[in-house]
């Protein structure tokens, strides 16, 4: 069959584990095609140029929602652009008045409500896909006096927040610049049969933008969608509002546009695989049908950690101690991480294990917001951890150790977590946690705070404690340090769980059965349904093309 990836920030650009996942899923699936319709989120989306796709990946379209929108789209008459304004303002009216909570003509002055609201929604969203369909791209008119006067009706109409109806027009511009990028997928031209229509399926590979192609597919061309989110989206949205300073008004309305977007694409899906428990509760929150729900964990080559699991495995039955206990901690180097809790926890552990080290090997920094934060955490641990010699005349050694992955002391992940006797998780924020999944496969015993999906990845093989409280964190990481037969029986069984929940076999055959459960249920119609030869035509590809031999 033929899958169009749906794809926002991540493939075929990213080089991260977002793009590793893709890549895995394609190659898993070889015998199906795959088209890529990727939505570059920023600049520094596109800075690293784009991987080289493997041989199913048919074609890669790429479109910006960055930057100056495409040129306007000129022609017809003085009467068709007349009514394609009066449609414009219709259809935005619409949606605006969702986003605001506004009752409708018929509301009676009351503010819309639940699927009222959702409803109001689609339509003006649908309306607008149409529009552009039928007379070009929205840019222009999104950013026109026409869209800033319907978000200031929505925002004055009667039941709307209080807070709203303070809104100015600075304010005003700010949204429908922003709504502007947001609604870029609305105008490509990828919704013919030959570009989506001519799919099988539409896997939208993480909630937003990327659900906005598969939407129009599902409307124009009945495509089948499936919506996969392994963090979740609407959260992500509202954090980098808040972090962008953007003014609360601004925030609401912005926030109301991704959750009904999301509670619209998870409506139409097919069927839904959110990532972990965490992720569907979330979903569930935001109107997903709980029979469409299917929890698919993600697929993390397990190869690049046998050699590390294997030598605990020989660990565990030749155990010896170390001369300096150690604990480590492996990830990026970001506020959300904790290195601050982890640093004191740390400092506890010294209390009562003097010859205790700790080594926190980072990702390489990329950004200013993470080297700026990891300068930070380096100044912490320097006060924390003067450094110590054994005579006045030698040079002193702190107890921490800053490493970067991909250093002499650790050139790949998988020597990062074999360098300690326990693995550290101390995030105060987290998702679906692969770090804690890559020291599983190494077979290493850890200790993680309960946020996002670490208990449900962690099961009963790992100790769990507190967000923000680095004595919890500290206790459970002595009761390890100072427990060798324990720790060894709780890596083995972490090492078991992880073969078992978290590899790339398992989740690639979760994704074929997906594949083929919704194409059977949800055909395409296509014209004609039959060949030359009279027999059935449900698909562009046969739906299972590989049999497997004996």
């Amino acid at each position: 069959m033929r899958i169009a990836l749906l794809t926002e920030g991540g493939y075929p650009y990213a080089r991260g584990e977002g793009g590793a996942w893709c890549d895995r899923l394609v190659r898993g699936l070889a015998h199906h095609e795959f088209d890529v319709y990727a939505l570059s989120r920023s600049p520094r989306t596109e800075a690293g140029g784009q991987v080289d796709p493997p041989p199913p990946v048919k074609r890669v379209r790429a479109e910006r929602l960055w930057g100056e929108p495409p040129a306007p789209v000129r022609g017809g008459g003085r009467a068709e652009r007349k009514a394609r304004r009066a449609a414009f303002r219709w259809h935005f009216g619409d949606l605006a008045a969702a986003l605001a909570g506004a009752a409708d003509s018929a509301g009676r002055g009351r503010p819309a409500r639940g699927r009222d609201r959702a409803d109001r929604f689609a339509a003006g969203l649908y309306g607008l896909a149409e529009l552009a369909a039928e007379h070009g791209g929205l840019p222009e008119l999104i950013r026109s006096e026409d869209a800033l006067a319907a978000l200031e009706a929505a925002c004055h109409a009667p039941g709307v927040r209080p807070l709203l109806g303070d809104i100015g027009v600075t304010e005003l511009l700010a949204v429908a610049a922003l709504l502007e990028h947001q609604l870029r997928p609305l105008s490509l031209p990828w919704y013919g049969p030959g570009e989506l229509g001519s799919a099988d399926v539409c896997h939208a590979v993480s909630g937003g933008p990327a659900t906005l192609p598969g939407l129009l597919a599902k409307r124009f061309c009945g495509t089948p969608l499936i919506v996969t989110e392994y963090t979740v989206r609407v959260r992500e949205a509202l954090l980098a509002h808040r972090a962008a300073g953007l003014t609360p008004a601004v925030r609401v309305l912005l926030g109301d546009y991704h959750r009904l977007l999301a509670g619209e694409s998870y409506r139409q899906a097919a069927l839904v695989t959110p990532g972990s428990t965490h992720v569907r509760r979330w979903q569930e929150r935001c109107g997903a049908p709980t029979d469409r729900i299917r929890t698919v964990h993600p697929g993390i080559d397990a190869g690049r950690f046998a050699r590390a699991g294997e030598e605990s495995e020989e660990e565990a039955r030749r155990p010896a101690a170390r001369a300096e206990p150690t604990v480590v901690w492996v990830g990026r180097a970001d506020p959300a991480k904790d290195l601050i809790a982890l640093l004191h926890a740390f400092h506890a552990i010294r209390a009562e294990e003097p010859r205790a080290r700790l080594r926190v090997f980072h990702a390489p920094v990329t950004d200013e917001r993470c080297a700026g934060y990891l300068g930070h955490c380096r100044s912490l641990a320097a006060q924390l951890f003067p450094d110590e010699a054994v005579h006045p005349h030698a040079v002193g050694e702190s107890p921490v150790a800053f490493e970067e992955i991909g250093s002499p002391g650790a050139p790949e992940p998988a020597d990062a977590y074999a360098a300690g006797d326990v693995v550290l998780l101390s995030s105060s924020a987290e998702g679906f946690p692969l770090n804690l999944v890559e020291a599983m496969f190494c077979g290493r015993p850890t200790v993680s705070t309960d946020v996002g999906a670490v208990r449900e990845v962690i099961g009963g093989t790992g100790l769990i404690v507190p967000p923000r409280n680095p004595r919890a964190l500290a206790d459970a990481a002595l009761e390890l340090l100072r427990g060798p037969e324990r720790a060894t029986r709780l890596g083995a069984a972490a090492r078991e769980r992880a073969l078992a929940l978290f590899t790339v076999t398992t989740c690639v055959h979760a994704f074929r059965d997906a594949y083929l459960s919704v194409v059977a249920r949800h055909p395409v119609p296509r014209e004609p349904l039959h060949d030359a030869t009279g027999a059935p035509r449900p698909f562009v590809a046969p739906a299972e093309a590989l049999t497997p031999c004996r």
